[in-house]
């Protein structure tokens, strides 16, 4: 195991960058690599160019340890995701028997009328060398590449097919984080004495995030969560308690690991 491995998520789809589509995949993969020690480095949005796929590709495969791409592998014209990735690591591309098995499975289950056609067998079109990952949801299998994870873009299917990720991961040291909230609290007033904290400890990264959100009679419901990471539980703790500190020291009680 390794201290730090790292990972980039590529969201691929014009529906993204046209607001569309609201994504959720980035939040459901960081969740899922949090706790196996993987840390997410870079995200990018991309249209379905296959130029721009691929240069990105390629640029995101050689500077982090992971790749995970979401998006572009349906049985559409537009679903061009994997003949990008096949040009991005210069492999060839075409329907593999196995592929066409896993589609066979799935729609052998179906009610009639939903057979395998000509615009399905397009998923099975699998880059040379690629191995499959598995597709619980709806039976068309996603692949990895080198080092590149290429997933569907719908969040239910995207996330069944993570669980055919998780074991082919060497994870890291796993990044510790806590929270502390004061409502009320604004940034202006602290943030000198947070930069001291920071600078104080400097092996854990700290984070200042505001929200306001309209209230009730009272008024609107404002404040400052401050976020503590670091994969050190020593430096974490003594952070989190200046933290906890500053926030006193602005006469407010302070939340410790709010449930959001």
């Amino acid at each position: 195991m390794t201290d730090t491995v790292t990972a980039a998520v590529l969201l691929i789809g014009d529906e993204l960058l046209s607001g569309r589509t609201q994504d959720t995949n980035l939040r459901s993969i960081a969740e899922f690599l949090a706790p196996v020690g993987v840390e997410i480095r870079e995200a990018r949005v991309v249209p379905d160019d296959h130029d721009t796929i691929v240069s990105t590709v390629r640029h995101l495969s050689a500077a982090w340890t992971y790749v995970f791409s979401t998006g572009g592998i349906g049985p559409t014209h537009d679903d061009i995701t994997a003949d990008a990735m096949a040009a991005a690591f210069n492999r060839t591309i075409d329907v593999r028997e196995d592929a066409v098995d896993q589609l066979k499975r799935h729609y052998g289950l179906r009610a009639p009328g939903q057979e395998i056609n000509e615009s399905r067998l397009r998923m099975a079109r699998i880059p040379e060398g690629a191995s499959l990952i598995l597709n619980p949801v709806s039976g068309a299998p996603g692949f990895q590449i080198s080092n590149v994870f290429v997933m569907a873009g719908v969040p239910s299917v995207m996330r069944g097919m993570l669980q055919d990720i998780g074991h082919r991961l060497a994870g890291g040291s796993v990044v510790l984080a806590k929270t502390v909230r004061g409502r009320t609290m604004r940034e202006g007033d602290i943030a000198s004495a947070l930069g001291e904290i920071a600078k104080r400890w400097p092996a854990t990264s700290i984070g200042s995030y505001p929200w306001m959100r309209p209230g009730g009679a009272a008024g609107p419901d404002y404040g400052v969560n401050l976020v503590a990471r670091s994969r050190d539980a020593d430096a974490l703790s003594g952070a989190f308690n200046e933290l906890i500190a500053l926030v006193r020291s602005q006469d407010i009680e302070p939340e410790t690991d709010p449930q959001e």
